[in-house]
């Protein structure tokens, strides 16, 4: 008897044995996928761990229906790291293999197929079955994997599939295909034979009788002369003030020509350049201690301020590892920055970067999958956000995760709720592999690790080019007020501010962490403020829809014209959003350009660029944004931040407030003064003496650094004492509350370690589930195995008491 053990993509803790004939023996390897059947008359693609031929004793072992790769599509390295996964952060290996895997690679019976629209298909190419499943989907839009197999007459039909998919027939439903066409400019430019001296007074002779046509000629100039870039046709016709037809009637007569420029783009054509990178002598100084620093450390933290030119650095160690044919992964925090990233990174090294991140399409990730499985060529340097790290790589480096004190790189909601820089850093050990960490205000564990000289640390203190920081100035709001010196929501040093940047031709970026009009709408006779019937929140006022909406389970309802409790119809808003500051500045600023960037407007794969382009091309005068905004993207022309209020975030019920805060600020503060000219931020706060405000006036992190520290050894907080959250939900509050204390109970009589709870948490029903939570301490003497395995038995007798079975409890281990 043989038999084989795989991983099924479920949220099931345990592995499967499946029967295998001996020929089937011989041929499978560790990392290949099979299709078996599970349950009653379910299909789903599993991964074969091992091979062997001990026989299952609780269970009878069903045969596998068939072996789908002829080679082995996983690594021993990538499956060995998802066990490592599985087992720190207490979630199912299920969990893991379905999160690493791109959907492509996963079909399964529940699975829908849908035909592509407006390929032409020659159906001589086709097998019959191919043609069968084909022609059924020519009567029919899509069909589920079952029905295929209905029409086939044949169990198995997944190897069918996968065929009409690598020939680009019929896609997954669960893709939305959408595509973004790069905008095209138009530009003009005179005609060649008018450049010389003469030529121009053929031209001025040409134009005596056309007054309209000679304007715009003689527009060109001033702009050519003011103007050291090409000049764009809509510009043109602003500043003559003419119309685009008498354009067009210049480029007709071959006195102007026009062409376009396309900003780049995922796909790219041509060559790297050959000019060599040139370092500033503190980069290079950086770029040597780092490489010291690898010889005897596997981790190294390089602590730049912001803007001190990091990517160069990075871009001279990719150069490094690539020369000795390694493979690098270089982590960004948000899908947002790897558009910037990929442009910069092509420019050094042409094709050899793939991307890979969720927001690409089934086809493209599986094609990223197995560039990275063989090696090739144009896979040596891999972007992307957390999920990259799941990629199978032959032959890894040197991994790069940027911005390491993001909290993105921290998955929350579908398990495993891992963290990237962690899990990177285990990853690399397996490989052998050296990381570098970067970032301007690096998180707490990770700058006492390098302190405790766990991690090397390299430190660049000034900037690239030696542009000045930015001049930080605080704005009392309570003086203000009391000054009566407010518009709206700006005082009068950000308005003054912002006006003269504009006038000046330069851009302004405006932060404010809360996206919609206004958080709460209340009443002024009676106090009634509209909740959202399934969550215990106040539903957010959204004006451009017009409506109300909870932002955690999408529960929306028309604006009320009067209160529905007392009928009155004096309804206030309280609290502002970026859609309120976009509404204001409209009213300040009329003639600005003003964009807005937060989830609302950046839905879609390339919602992201849309806004970024135009504010690169300079479209957009004023940006206001959530905190997207703070993640390191790079604009040159911007030389005022505003920061519109600052205490939101410092407040939060949260141990990580302060540290939090101090990092957004610094970020977003880093967005200024980029190029030559000093830059300026302005912070509109209630408490410009509070500890926090005052350290990013400094820009002192040092300083941040050590209060926080003190702080977290008082109160047993990360980095000296480890946390695990376990989240426990259920509809029946009374049932909750009785599981939730019985759990406390039991954790506490059996874990010698602070155990907290069970609280509510500040919000503490969502879709109609009320929420508790426990925090379990753990110090770090204390081993963390042994502690998990008590906590995991512990969870499990939980589940064995009948009327506890029905509550949900989610694990989250580091869950900051």
């Amino acid at each position: 008897m043989h038999f084989v053990e795989v991983i099924l993509p479920l949220s099931l803790a345990k592995t499967f044995t499946y029967r295998i004939s001996e020929a089937e023996f011989n041929f499978i390897k560790k990392g290949m996928r099979v299709a078996v059947p599970f349950g009653k008359s379910k299909m789903y693609t599993a991964l074969v761990l091992e091979t062997h031929q001990n026989e299952p004793t609780l269970y009878e072992a069903k045969e596998i229906h068939q072996i789908l790769d002829e080679r082995p599509i996983a690594t021993e390295i990538q499956i060995k790291h998802w066990l490592w996964i599985a087992s720190y952060y207490m979630c199912a290996i299920g969990d893991v293999y379905r999160g690493a895997f791109p959907s492509g690679l996963l079909l399964e019976s529940e699975t829908v197929i849908s035909h592509k629209a407006g390929v032409f298909v020659d159906q001589t190419i086709l097998s019959d079955e191919e043609y069968l499943v084909y022609e059924a989907l020519q009567h029919q839009s899509s069909l589920k994997v079952q029905d295929i197999v209905a029409i086939l007459n044949k169990k198995n039909v997944f190897p069918v599939l996968q065929k009409l998919i690598d020939k680009d027939i019929v896609v997954l439903e669960q893709e939305i295909q959408e595509s973004y066409k790069p905008k095209l400019v138009r530009y003009v430019k005179l005609h060649s034979k008018y450049d010389s001296n003469q030529g121009l007074n053929e031209l001025l002779e040409l134009l005596k009788n056309a007054a309209k046509q000679k304007e715009i000629v003689l527009a060109y100039f001033q702009l050519s002369a003011v103007e050291k870039k090409p000049i764009t046709v809509k510009k043109l016709v602003e500043t003559s003030q003419s119309s685009s037809a008498v354009v067009k009637a210049l480029i007709e007569k071959e006195i102007f020509e026009e062409y376009f420029l396309q900003h780049d783009r995922i796909n790219f054509i041509g060559k790297s350049t050959e000019k060599e990178l040139q370092l500033s002598s503190v980069q290079q100084t950086a770029f040597e201690e780092i490489k010291n620093s690898f010889i005897e450390k596997e981790v190294c933290l390089l602590h730049g301020v912001t803007s001190s030119g990091k990517t160069e650095i990075y871009i001279k160690l990719i150069e490094e590892y690539l020369a000795t044919g390694k493979q690098v992964l270089y982590l960004l925090p948000e899908i947002a920055l790897t558009t910037q990233l990929v442009a910069r990174l092509r420019v050094h090294f042409g094709n050899k970067v793939a991307v890979f991140h969720s927001k690409y399409s089934n086809n493209e990730r599986v094609e990223v999958w197995k560039q990275t499985l063989g090696n090739v060529e144009n896979a040596q340097i891999i972007i992307g956000a957390r999920s990259a790290l799941f990629l199978p790589f032959a032959n890894l480096g040197l991994l790069i995760v940027d911005e390491e004190h993001e909290q993105t790189f921290k998955q929350v909601d579908p398990a495993p709720r891992y963290h990237a820089r962690d899990a990177a850093i285990v990853l690399a050990n397996f490989h052998k592999a050296k990381v570098l960490l970067g970032s301007a205000t690096p998180s707490l564990e990770t700058y006492f690790n390098a302190e405790s000289q766990k991690y090397g640390l390299v430190t660049v203190t000034e900037r690239y080019n030696n542009v000045r920081m930015p001049d930080i100035t605080l704005v009392d709001l309570k003086d203000k007020y009391f000054r009566k010196c407010m518009t709206g929501h700006f005082s009068d040093v950000l308005t003054e501010a912002i006006s003269e940047a504009i006038t000046l031709g330069e851009q302004v970026i405006l932060f404010q962490n809360r996206r919609g009009y206004s958080p709460i709408i209340e009443c002024i006779t009676c106090g009634h403020v509209p909740q959202c019937q399934q969550c215990d929140v106040s539903l957010t006022f959204h004006k451009h829809k017009n409506q109300l909406r909870c932002h955690y389970c999408g529960y929306s309802m028309a604006k009320p014209t009067n209160c529905h409790s007392c009928s009155s119809v004096d309804l206030t808003t309280k609290g502002f959003g970026t859609e309120q500051i976009e509404q204001e500045l409209l009213v300040l600023f009329p003639n600005a350009k003003i964009g807005r960037m937060d989830q609302d407007t950046t839905r879609g794969k390339f919602g992201f660029e849309k806004i970024i382009d135009s504010f690169k091309n300079r479209e957009i005068d004023i940006l206001v944004g959530t905190q997207m905004l703070a993640k390191g993207l790079d604009f040159d022309n911007v030389s005022l931040v505003g920061i519109m209020n600052a205490d939101n975030m410092l407040f939060h019920p949260d141990f990580r407030a302060f540290e939090r805060s101090f990092q957004m600020m610094m970020q977003v503060s880093g967005r200024a003064g980029r190029s030559e000219k000093q830059g300026k931020v302005i912070i509109q706060t209630y408490n410009p003496n509070h500890n926090t405000i005052q350290q990013v006036t400094n820009n002192d992190y040092a300083g941040m650094y050590r209060e926080q520290l003190y702080d977290r050894k008082i109160y047993k907080y990360p980095p000296y004492f480890r946390i695990i959250k376990l989240t426990l939900k259920h509809r029946d509050f009374d049932k909750l509350k009785e599981g939730s204390m019985w759990l406390y109970e039991v954790l506490s009589q059996n874990l010698n370690m602070p155990v907290l709870g069970p609280e509510e948490p500040a919000i503490s029903r969502i879709r109609n589930e009320y929420i508790r939570t426990i925090l379990i301490k753990i110090p770090h003497e204390i081993p963390l195995g042994s502690t998990k395995k008590t906590i995991q038995k512990i969870l499990n007798s939980f589940e064995a008491v009948a009327q506890y079975r029905a509550i949900k409890v989610v694990i989250n281990v580091d869950f900051y």
